[in-house]
């Protein structure tokens, strides 16, 4: 591992990938060491994201939370590469996401944004409220409707959508539609 800068002032989000079930344990394993080494003000933060869902077992519901990307972890440090080889070296990592495991990159901030780490994000739209648009991922990829409503605030837009015959309002990620052209 060489190539890397020295001391780098701006700490970056970047992404490790871990064993099945492991997230919390890296978690709690870098934050230990984080605090015993006094490495604060290099690894800043350290994350397992996750949701809060409603589940229904044997007619029961359940809020629990789930993990949003199961085998990975987000961590805000300043990479150097004493940095990079105790976080690589972490019990339960199996790498940094990035062209190799050597190589981190850093998270975009549209990523940043669409993740929900960049507060300030705004997504670049070309469609607005009355335009047709298409769905362009997500299980409803595919599907084409019009817009009904844009949620700046929750980053969400609400599609008119035709489904088994019927117009059905659906919730979508802002980036997940496109305006439709013809």
């Amino acid at each position: 591992m060489s190539g890397l800068p020295d001391k780098s002032t701006e700490a970056l989000w970047y992404v490790i990938h871990t064993y099945a079930g492991y997230e919390n344990r890296v978690k709690a394993t870098l934050d230990l060491i984080i605090e015993n080494r006094g490495l604060q003000d290099m690894i800043q933060e350290v994350l397992v994201p996750t949701e809060t869902v409603i589940e229904i077992k044997d007619g029961k519901r359940k809020t629990v939370e789930r993990k949003i990307y199961p085998g990975y972890v987000l961590v805000k440090m300043i990479l150097t590469d004493e940095i990079w080889y105790i976080v690589r070296n972490t019990r339960g990592v199996t790498g940094f996401v990035g062209p190799s495991s050597t190589n981190p990159v850093p998270l975009s901030d549209d990523e940043l944004g669409m993740m929900g780490l960049d507060k300030d994000w705004e997504p670049v739209m070309d469609y607005e409220v009355g335009d047709n648009v298409r769905v362009i991922n997500g299980p409803l990829e595919g599907f084409e409707g019009k817009v009904d409503e844009i949620n700046m605030d929750k980053k969400k837009v609400t599609v008119i959508v035709s489904m088994f015959g019927r117009e059905t309002p659906v919730e979508l990620e802002l980036t997940q539609v496109m305006l439709q052209t013809n």
